[in-house]
């Protein structure tokens, strides 16, 4: 162990006993360097939010401009301000009629705290309803409505009045009822496994919000901004949503969270009472220049169809390895399955050994992750293949 990395140990909050302590020099494109100048393949894009890759050029110049006109000059909501307008207008153009307001805060669990809350305000019920395996964030809010027990029973009590059905199961739906305010579920399930559910369930789900006057809510914090091969997951579907939750890559690489509704609905913040959602550095200019950015980005420069052909490339070239036991691919988001943990383990290390960063899954372990940025080539596509399936190899004999 370095000093620098007992340094990192010893004054920095931890979130796992095992970092990877992998010491960031810079970053560009689909490339992080570390200190010593050796460059590693970014294949999880930080997980899912740098989808244009690390330092867009447009992304870039967008921060630079506004930290020449202004930082934070009020909290939110009280002075027009040219980023958060340019955001929110950029952001309704891609979306259908029905969302067409929205409110920035600082993080996708924001963003689910707030969908919560206004979900409550405009039913005014209290019943909320989720699914079993989903991921919706580490506040006590988020934690609530999130399905894993090992991480949330340390933290309990939590919110009252949350219940649990199974994903993908249309039978269960009939658990909502007149008593829910709100029915969030992720378009695509991430940390699950990536859980892709059927049209039909889909359909059945919205039918049965508009039968009980439910509020739902698709969480596409994760799923969202072209990972799967459409701007937002839920156009796979032919459904919308009455609250979208956004964040991760709607940043260019910058922190940020997105609640969209109708402007009929997020009216119901400002009064009785007002103020009823606050936040103080929501919708900071910097970083709502940024996101304005990313969407230029998505709009003058991904094509989507590409990011379907690419992702089908990948698949295909790692179904090579025998010991990738199930595939679940949705556009560029990856869940390989092999026979353990410990397998996997073994797999993401030497990765990162030998320069390609991958990742796993905190509630399916026996599998690996990848989410490349959208951007990525076929060149590189096929030279991360490669060091994956020389890393399931050279791994073998350690079992």
């Amino acid at each position: 162990m370095t000093d620098r990395e007992n340094e990192f140990l010893a004054i920095q909050g931890q979130t796992s006993p095992y970092p990877f302590l992998l010491d960031v020099d810079r970053a560009e494109g689909i490339y992080i360097y570390d200190k010593s100048g050796k460059s590693y393949m970014d294949m999880i894009s930080g997980v899912s939010v740098s989808n244009i890759g690390h330092r867009h050029p447009l992304v870039v110049d967008a921060l630079k401009k506004q930290i020449d006109k202004h930082l934070h000059v009020m909290v939110y909501g009280e002075f027009i301000q040219d980023a958060q307008l340019s955001l929110a207008q950029k952001l309704v153009a891609f979306l259908p009629v029905n969302l067409n307001s929205v409110y920035t805060v600082n993080s996708g669990t924001e963003a689910n705290e707030a969908a919560l809350k206004l979900a409550k305000r405009v039913t005014g019920r209290t019943e909320l309803i989720s699914f079993r395996g989903s991921y919706h964030g580490s506040t006590h809010g988020s934690m609530s409505i999130s399905g894993n027990e090992v991480k949330k029973q340390a933290f309990r009590p939590l919110l009252p009045d949350v219940h649990f059905l199974q994903f993908n199961d249309i039978s269960g739906l009939e658990k909502i009822s007149e008593k829910t305010a709100g029915v969030i579920i992720e378009t695509v399930q991430g940390d699950a496994g990536v859980r892709i559910p059927s049209k039909e369930f889909m359909l059945a789900l919205r039918g049965k919000c508009n039968e009980t006057g439910a509020m739902l809510i698709f969480d596409e914090i994760q799923c969202g901004m072209g990972r799967t091969g459409k701007m937002f997951a839920f156009e796979h579907f032919g459904v919308f949503p009455d609250i979208l939750t956004l964040g991760k890559a709607l940043g260019g690489g910058m922190p940020i969270g997105a609640l969209v509704s109708s402007q009929d609905h997020m009216n119901k913040f400002t009064f009785d009472p007002m103020l009823g959602h606050i936040t103080t550095f929501g919708g900071h200019p910097v970083i709502c220049a940024g996101a304005a950015a990313c969407l230029e980005v998505f709009n003058e420069e991904i094509d989507f169809t590409e990011v379907e052909k690419k992702g089908a490339l990948f698949e295909q070239l790692l179904r090579a390895s025998d010991e990738i036991i199930s595939v679940r691919r949705i556009g560029m988001m990856f869940a390989f399955d092999m026979v353990s943990e410990e397998r996997v383990k073994k797999v993401v290390l030497k990765c990162m050994e030998k320069g390609l960063i991958s990742f796993w899954f905190l509630s399916h372990p026996y599998s690996f992750r990848l989410s490349p940025p959208l951007n990525i080539s076929e060149n590189e596509i096929r030279t991360a293949a490669k060091i994956i399936l020389e890393s399931i190899e050279e791994t073998k004999d350690q079992l």
